[in-house]
């Protein structure tokens, strides 16, 4: 019996953290890709390289509980994506922002389109149903909409602002990476970016939403 058998067939055994590593990064890119209702322990088990046994060994909640880490570990890998796409200080806000959408767009083509939002259709199926996963989620949602805030802040723009403009820097880019999906082409990711960086730019010395503009004299 091979080592990587042995290691399936006994969880306790050197390397679990590899097997555990293995079953989410296979449950992660299972759920982005088919959602959690398309995708079922068997499933995951069997992409993954291991037994239903190592499955419930490391997860003996289930496939919610596996579901919820699978969703933290897309959560991470989008957030690095993100940081990376937002890209090199010198860079101004419109600019990181272009450089972020092409980033985007680039990646999800070199995965022939199936690699959109790693949270979006398992959200959807289990919104009100399943409260871990939900949480899992929104977490995932709020962290990815904080790091675009934060690298608007660093470019100038003071915290309110930079709120708002962030929610809607995600919500236009998730919108963007379905349509690219649907159409098979970068296109509207690209056009989200340009879009996105004329509305930064615009945005540049205006009050802040509810704020008046100062009173001179």
């Amino acid at each position: 019996m091979s080592s990587t058998s042995q290691l399936a067939e006994n969880p306790g055994a050197s390397g679990t953290g590899d097997t555990r590593e293995r079953i989410v990064r296979s449950a992660s890119r299972l759920l982005q890709r088919q959602g959690y209702e398309g995708t079922g322990i068997k499933l995951i088990a069997r992409a993954a390289g291991a037994t239903l046994g190592s499955v419930y060994h490391f997860f003996p909640g289930g496939k919610e509980q596996l579901a919820v880490a699978a969703i933290q570990h897309g959560r991470q890998e989008f957030t690095e994506m993100l940081r990376v796409g937002l890209g090199r200080e010198e860079d101004s806000a419109a600019q990181a922002l272009e450089n972020c959408s092409r980033h985007l767009a680039e990646s999800l083509r070199k995965s022939d389109w199936a690699d959109g939002c790693p949270v979006t259709t398992t959200a959807l199926e289990t919104l009100g149903r399943i409260p871990a996963i939900e949480e899992a989620c929104v977490q995932a949602l709020g962290e990815w909409q904080d790091v675009i805030a934060d690298r608007l802040q660093r470019a100038g723009f003071d915290e309110t602002e930079a709120d708002a403009l962030a929610s809607t820097v995600l919500s236009t880019l998730e919108g963007a990476e379905t349509l690219s999906q649907v159409h098979r082409s970068e296109g509207p990711l690209l056009h989200a970016g340009r879009h996105l960086a004329a509305l930064v730019e615009s945005r540049r010395g205006e009050p802040a939403a509810g704020q008046s503009e100062p009173v001179s004299g």
